[in-house]
């Protein structure tokens, strides 16, 4: 990374690129303080990243910066975060910024927009930071909405979003089909709240982006969807603004393999959550708000009570758990009973099941684990009694082969499953009033 440019003085060089040192907890507090708006140093900081942009950058940037001198009642700077273009884009930029002395130039040898965001907001010092697209596709109008609330200390992020009631947008059939799929599957598989992931309008606090951009990891698209999950987890307030939108009919974007690149981010982000790779209880615990006298709402406190997002998760879990069940059972089949293969199989893949709903199907972090764990290895003792009573019903009246034997216990586990989900549901992972309130 290099600055390219003497306006850029009041930006520091980070010594580390990639991965970051986050910085101590501090104690959460119930809300953030508004921003300082007197401060010496820029309180906004709008990047925008470009890969070979040079037929569309002078217009935008003079665009955006005439909508800030007007409407804009503090200090800013836009910050041109260049990803190793290989066309004219970083001397049109540097140019720019010898002539507009609230434009900065950032260029970054390695590309990809995930990367260029993260290192110039870490490296920012403004308490507000700003994105967006260089086709500014999104209407200007929507920036002061965009950033009032962050300023004002009543959230923590800011969106754009395309598929509010109230937006209006123009865009082709592919990618409103690509993005409302893929929103959806954000909302199913990873229990998130937000409504447009992927919308290039976007604002966040830099006391909240300073914790938590450095456990995030992706340096493309998927950026974005990784930073409002991980904010999520960790009880950041989300502020969505619907936005007017046009899309660029020349945009490089190729819509399929960025979507195919985010499903292979979501898998790797579930991964690291499942892993503890990413801190969440930590990061929830310095950042999210206090509780409000309302705490007991039932949609603050169990925001993936929905049930079609919960059977989707367990069935994907539940899914990798019944082949995992089949696995251990044939390999303990070649040297012991029946009935013990099936006890050792149930027992190891209900206690990884019991864990991964826990924290994926129902959202539940933090105390209580080891009495779900108790309450799952009762649900996990109607599992064995099903598939038991199964396995000593077909021995009891016939000489199965090995195959009929699993068929047997795929069947049984198949009901055993339902019952687990229910029991889940109702039982072991639901929170009760009192706890609700305490909380």
């Amino acid at each position: 990374m290099t600055l390219t440019d003497p306006a850029t003085s009041a930006l520091p060089n980070p010594a580390h690129a990639g991965r970051f040192a986050a910085p101590a907890v501090p104690l959460r507090q119930p809300r953030r303080s508004p921003v300082d708006t007197r401060t010496t140093v820029p309180v906004l900081d709008v990047t925008i990243p470009v890969y070979n942009e040079e037929t569309d950058l002078e217009e935008c940037l003079r665009r955006l910066h005439g909508h800030l001198v007007d409407s804009f009642p503090h200090s800013f700077r836009i910050t041109v975060a260049d990803n190793a273009s290989t066309d004219n884009t970083l001397k049109i930029a540097e140019r720019l910024a010898r002539e507009l002395p609230e434009l900065a130039v950032m260029h970054f040898d390695e590309k990809g927009r995930g990367n260029a965001l993260r290192q110039v907001w870490l490296a920012s010092s403004s308490p507000v930071l700003a994105y967006m697209d260089v086709d500014l596709s999104t209407d200007l109008a929507a920036l002061a909405p965009l950033l009032a609330p962050l300023i004002s200390g009543h959230s923590d992020l800011a969106i754009g979003t395309r598929l509010a009631r109230t937006a209006r947008v123009v865009r082709g059939p592919k990618r409103e089909f690509v993005s409302r799929g893929y929103n959806i599957l954000l909302h199913t598989l990873l229990g998130a709240r937000f409504s447009d992931a992927q919308c290039g309008f976007k604002a966040i606090r830099a006391d909240v982006a300073h914790r938590i951009l450095p456990h995030t990891t992706d340096k493309s698209w998927f950026f974005d969807t990784e930073l409002l999950v991980v904010a999520e987890r960790c009880g950041l307030r989300v502020h969505e603004v619907p936005v007017d939108w046009t899309d660029d009919p020349n945009s490089s974007v190729d819509v399929v393999r960025t979507a195919l690149a985010d499903l292979r981010g979501m898998a790797r982000l579930t991964r690291d959550l499942v892993s503890g790779h990413i801190p969440v209880p930590e990061l929830r615990a310095a950042l999210a708000r206090g509780p409000l006298p309302a705490s007991s709402r039932t949609s603050e406190l169990t925001p993936r009570s929905s049930l079609f997002g919960q059977l989707v998760r367990f069935g994907a879990i539940g899914a990798v758990s019944t082949v995992a069940y089949l696995l251990i059972f044939l390999f303990c089949r070649g040297f012991l009973d029946p009935q013990l293969a099936n006890f050792l199989a149930l027992m190891i893949t209900a206690i990884a099941n019991t864990a991964a709903n826990r924290r994926f199907t129902f959202g539940i972090q933090g105390g209580n684990a080891v009495r779900h764990h108790f309450e799952g290895l009762i649900v996990f003792g109607i599992g064995l009694a099903l598939t038991s009573g199964a396995l000593a019903l077909v021995h009891g009246s016939t000489t199965p082969d090995r195959w009929l034997e699993v068929a047997t216990v795929v069947g049984a586990n198949l009901a055993a499953t339902v019952a687990r989900f229910l029991l889940f549901r109702l039982w072991v992972f639901r929170r009760p009033e009192s706890e609700a309130v305490a909380k």
